[in-house]
């Protein structure tokens, strides 16, 4: 496999560390200019067991900063994934780095009490 630019490798890198299962998902998260997407995923069956969107969120919430509206869509998903009883998770970042709005998503995540 070929992989061809810096963004291309970092993912790769961090997602052949990971897996996850239907007792333990993995939270992949994706960032555009906009919003920020999580989704809990079963990789075993290949199925998304949970998703929550900040796009999803816009009206929900007072202060609509960036940050804010992360922050809010990590709570929102792992309010979903205790209502579909699982404790723990493996976060996947992705190609980006453990800063802003992604950490944001982590933080909100542990908020609600899951555990990774």
């Amino acid at each position: 496999m070929i992989i061809k630019s810096a963004k291309e490798r970092r993912k790769f890198k961090v997602r052949s560390k990971i897996n996850g299962t239907s007792v333990i998902p993995r939270i992949s998260v994706f960032r555009s200019n906009k919003f920020i997407y999580a989704q809990a995923i079963d990789d075993v069956s290949s199925n998304t067991i949970a998703s929550c969107a900040s796009k999803m969120l816009k009206s929900e919430v007072e202060v609509k900063t960036k940050l804010n509206l992360a922050l809010e869509a990590g709570k929102k998903l792992g309010e979903s994934l205790k209502k579909l009883s699982v404790e723990k998770a493996v976060f996947d970042r992705g190609s980006y780095r453990y800063h802003g709005r992604v950490s944001k998503v982590a933080e909100g995540l542990r908020s609600s009490g899951i555990i990774f």
